[in-house]
């Protein structure tokens, strides 16, 4: 058997440590949807109402207790999958008022440096003018608005056409979230500002991705700092 001192071991470790770090260094999703699953279609059978969710992230490292959701004041409100911005499927929905919106919620615990990136898109009917706002205690609060405009996919002036084979970078948002590091919960809400122009005007999200950058725990930071002292004695 191979023995190691206990300072061995501890600069092993630590090098195990400092590789994570390293890694961890860049963003990671912590949660992210794409909509894998189509919605149910057929007379009587598409969701209609105030309130519907996709459920679950299906990507990224803490995905348990996420969802992405709906709200509408209308109960009229559909809900379709149509194709996505290089995906099969989006979250698409009708009968927008202002003030209703998409909300995506997901653990930033032991992240830092969070960022929120989607894709959007409008038929020519649908609100244009949105805003994003996001909370760390569960609603109570919520941050300043940030406004964004949406752009319309398919007829007459719009820049392009979602679908599911091909990606259009034109339809896609990033912001940062300061504020949102390390919290038990994230709620971040994609806002109408505006009001639609026809009730069958729609408006439709996909690939919503919250990423952030992993935050090493105490003790392992500890650890690499007694393996740098370690090599400083050795040096010295």
């Amino acid at each position: 058997m191979l023995y190691l001192s206990p300072m061995s071991r501890n600069c092993f470790a630590a090098v195990a440590v400092a590789a994570a770090v390293s890694s961890a260094s860049s963003a990671a999703v912590i949660a992210g949807w794409s909509i894998v699953t189509a919605f149910p279609t057929g007379t009587g059978f598409v969701p209609t109402g105030q309130n519907y969710s996709v459920g679950a992230a299906d990507s990224g490292d803490q995905t348990a207790g996420s969802e992405l959701r709906s709200f509408h004041t209308l109960a009229a409100a559909t809900y379709t999958s149509p194709a996505g911005n290089g995906s099969q499927y989006s979250f698409s929905s009708n009968n927008w008022s202002i003030g209703d919106y998409y909300e995506a919620q997901a653990s930033t615990s032991n992240y830092g440096s969070i960022s929120v990136s989607w894709d959007q898109a409008r038929s020519s009917t649908g609100p244009a003018s949105f805003e994003l706002i996001f909370s760390v205690n569960d609603g109570v609060s919520w941050s300043s608005p940030i406004n964004y405009t949406v752009l319309q996919s398919g007829g007459g002036g719009a820049p392009g056409t979602w679908s599911s084979t091909s990606y259009n970078a034109l339809y896609t948002n990033t912001q940062s979230l300061v504020g949102a590091e390390n919290a038990n919960q994230l709620l971040i809400r994609f806002r109408a500002a505006g009001a639609a122009t026809g009730a069958t005007g729609s408006n439709r999200i996909d690939n919503v991705v919250v990423s952030g950058t992993f935050i090493p725990a105490p003790g392992a930071l500890a650890l690499l700092g007694l393996a740098g002292l370690a090599g400083a004695r050795r040096r010295g």
